[in-house]
């Protein structure tokens, strides 16, 4: 998962829900791939960020020595202007980049 090069917007954008029905032709399915998929990416990107900022985790619980690190200040900026979960999985789900199984369930 390569969300850090992702087409995604970055802003707001009013969606036309006629094309996000069209892919599975309900809009209520199609918004719960959407949301688990966005569950899945912002999962993924907050591990991510917590392994970066670990590194710059101490042992010693001492206020007065909290300070500021530049680079860590740094990663969680450049975290912050990447697009948001849900809109890397709205722009994954109408390019066809995703997908989803429907399990059919017999009437017996």
């Amino acid at each position: 998962m390569n969300f850090k090069t992702s087409p995604a917007e970055r802003t707001t954008v009013t969606r036309n829900t006629d094309e996000i029905e069209a892919v599975t032709g309900n809009i209520y399915e199609s918004l719960k791939i959407i949301s688990q998929r966005a569950n899945q990416i912002s999962k993924h990107m907050k591990e991510e960020l917590n392994a970066k900022l670990a590194e710059f985790a101490t042992n010693n619980d001492n206020l007065e020595e909290v300070f500021e690190n530049r680079e860590q200040i740094e990663i969680s900026r450049f975290y912050e202007r990447l697009p948001k979960p849900h809109s890397i999985a709205v722009d994954e789900f109408l390019t066809d980049q995703v997908y989803a199984k429907t399990i059919e369930k017999d009437n017996n």
